[in-house]
């Protein structure tokens, strides 16, 4: 009888044993959610933190092919009232710059080209392209207007506009602004009406294209029959683009086909 009772003690203690560990295992669930409430809590500030890491890394990789800044750009050689502000500046000797995003002024086509003009006695630092007074001219690249003025005896009305890529683009005789100083264009904005202003014998567009102050052959970097650039960079050559806008040359080459006609003309009178 003895025994019996202690059997059955002992049965009975390993039955409450046992439903103790099942009411602990029933309620594991509720513990794991918790833990695992408090480990996703935990994880979230590493969550923020890997976020802003990615914007930095990404900050930094738009810094590698973003444009320069507009401090840079805008900021030094900016207060102006003539066409060359670069007064003193240091040109590189060579320079790379991205002409990818242009966009034609105008629809004409070019009836004066960039050089010496025998019949002025000076440099054209531009090309002349054809238009109707009234016609849209378009900015060629983004950037921002830097002047806007009237020239009588030159360009008459007439647009400066420096672009991000570090280029400036001259508009000249135009009839009427559109733009106003430091407003801010994208390539192929209007910015002006074609005209008859200034030093000019019949209605055209007188395009410019220069980089630190210095006229580049606009037709050195545009294809102005399809009216796109020749290549995505233009590759700047100080010593070549300083050449291009010296007159001598030009004037020894035009002095001497003057000398020859009057030669033949006499040859001829002797005759």
């Amino acid at each position: 009888m003895q025994f019996l009772s202690k059997t059955l003690t002992a049965i009975t203690c390993a039955v409450l044993l046992c439903s103790a560990s099942a009411f602990a295992q029933y309620k594991l669930p509720q513990s794991h959610d918790k833990q695992h409430s408090e480990l996703l809590a935990s994880q979230k500030p590493m969550a923020a933190d890997i976020k802003v890491s990615n914007v930095l890394r990404y900050m930094s990789e738009l810094q590698k092919t973003a444009l320069p800044d507009e401090e840079e750009v805008f900021g030094d050689y900016w207060a102006s009232s003539g066409v060359n502000p670069y007064a003193g500046v240091t040109i590189p000797e060579t320079k790379d710059i991205d002409v990818s995003g242009y966009v034609h002024p105008i629809s004409g086509r070019v009836t004066s080209a960039f050089g010496y003009r025998p019949r002025f006695g000076r440099i054209h630092r531009g090309i002349d392209l054809s238009l109707k007074i009234g016609d849209t001219v378009r900015v060629a690249f983004d950037g921002k207007i830097r002047l806007t003025k009237f020239e009588r005896r030159g360009y008459g009305y007439y647009v400066v506009v420096r672009h991000t890529n570090g280029m400036e683009t001259v508009y000249g005789h135009l009839s009427k602004f559109l733009v106003k100083p430091n407003q801010i264009v994208k390539a192929g904005d209007p910015i002006a009406l074609g005209g008859n202003t200034g030093r000019s014998s019949g209605p055209h567009l007188h395009f410019e294209t220069r980089y630190l102050g210095l006229a580049i052959n606009p037709t050195e970097l545009i294809d102005f029959e399809n009216g796109v650039t020749i290549k995505d960079t233009y590759s700047f050559n100080k010593q070549q683009v300083e050449k291009s806008n010296v007159r001598k040359t030009a004037k020894k080459r035009y002095a001497s086909r003057r000398k020859s006609t009057a030669s033949r003309r006499k040859t001829a009178s002797k005759k």
